[in-house]
């Protein structure tokens, strides 16, 4: 059942942390690009599938977490430091997410659609959140090195 409930776990977090990070970091340049060219429909329509991929992805990642509750459940290692810290940091990521990328995403969104600088300072705002994003996706991959090494653990590396 462990190696049942790891390989869910893992899954999930390809299937759906992946396409967040990606998409949240090529937002913020293609925000840029669609309010630079506002007469360009593709564009715009850009912005909107990433941040609708992002918005989506963030939802079915909650599932990544519940598998992992279950899988370190079964493994005993629900007290590791190791595990404590990951949880910790995924918290973190997620209110990166869902407080500082998804609003903001929100904001452009908006922008674009309404064919001008409404965000205020298209370049800082874009920047900001390319860093945020940024922030959000070394979290994830602190959390991915975590799982791997699994610092004290008699399986780990």
């Amino acid at each position: 059942m462990t190696k049942f409930l790891l390989a869910v776990h893992v899954l999930a977090a390809i299937v759906a942390i992946g396409p967040v990070t990606v998409a949240a970091s090529m937002f913020p340049p293609a925000a840029r690009r669609a309010l630079a060219a506002s007469e360009d429909a593709r564009a715009a329509e850009t912005v909107r599938l990433l941040h609708r991929i992002c918005r989506v992805y963030a939802v079915v990642g909650v599932v990544v977490p519940v598998f992992g509750f279950a899988t370190a459940r079964q493994m005993g290692v629900l007290g590791d430091a190791w595990l404590i810290t990951s949880i910790a940091l995924t918290v973190v990521a997620a209110l990166v997410l869902g407080v500082l990328v998804l609003p903001g995403q929100e904001r452009l969104t908006e922008a674009v659609g309404g064919g001008r600088d409404e965000a205020g300072g298209t370049r800082a705002v874009t920047v900001r959140l390319a860093m945020v994003t940024g922030v959000f996706n070394l979290l994830w991959a602190a959390v991915t090195v975590l799982m791997i090494v699994r610092p004290g653990s008699t399986t780990g590396a």
